[in-house]
């Protein structure tokens, strides 16, 4: 994938493209993100996170990135820089890679689904590194990744944004649903007050 220039965000590399290093200084030290680590759709049914320490979720994080190898076949997400700072992480993948989306309501109220459809990719997960919000860096992420889904195969891509802006700092990284709106999606439904599910169907040739 080649890199994404936007107006306000000078590059945007699938992760495994950047370092280890970039991508924990975007999760930070403390606060959500950093005792997250992107894990949270991808916990099995069985699992929760007092099960697991930081460590660990980092090793997981790693290896479904992995970081530091541009010739891997495969990662799960994106990250922005700003001058050269990494300032901004994305997670999207083909739907079913998110174990975790498949026990939550959200996305499947009043639907139909195939859960395991691999041509329907997610968007999870769309961050701002703290310090560098509020200049667009959420919004060049979720047309990068629209383009990364597109380019994976998939027929759709769907996130699962927040209907507020009064979101508490563990609901930021749903994105807001206006973010999603600008880039082209559509929305389904909202299946709580608080929560939307959106979807961008691609064109077949």
């Amino acid at each position: 994938m080649e890199p994404v220039v936007a107006a306000t965000v000078a590059e945007i590399r699938p992760a495994n493209e950047s370092s280890w290093s970039d991508l924990q200084a975007v999760f930070g030290t403390r606060g959500p993100a950093a005792r997250c680590q992107c894990q949270r759709y991808k916990l099995q049914r069985r699992e929760s996170f007092a099960q697991h320490r930081v460590e660990e979720r980092q090793d997981r994080l790693r290896e479904q990135t992995d970081c530091g190898h541009p010739g891997s076949e495969y990662t799960s997400g994106l990250v922005a820089y700003w001058d050269g700072e990494p300032v901004g992480w994305c997670a999207v993948e083909p739907r079913p890679a998110f174990p975790g989306l498949q026990h939550s309501p959200v996305p499947w109220a009043d639907r139909d689904q195939d859960r395991m459809d691999e041509s329907v990719w997610s968007i999870t997960c769309v961050l701002a590194r703290t310090g560098h919000r509020r200049r667009g860096i959420s919004k060049a992420l979720i047309r990068a990744a629209v383009d990364r889904a597109r380019e994976g195969g998939a027929k759709a891509v769907e996130a699962y944004p927040m209907t507020t802006g009064s979101a508490i700092s563990e609901e930021l990284h749903h994105g807001l649903i206006d973010s999603y709106l600008e880039a082209g999606f559509l929305e389904l439904g909202r299946p709580t007050s608080r929560r939307a599910v959106v979807r961008l169907d691609f064109l077949s040739d």
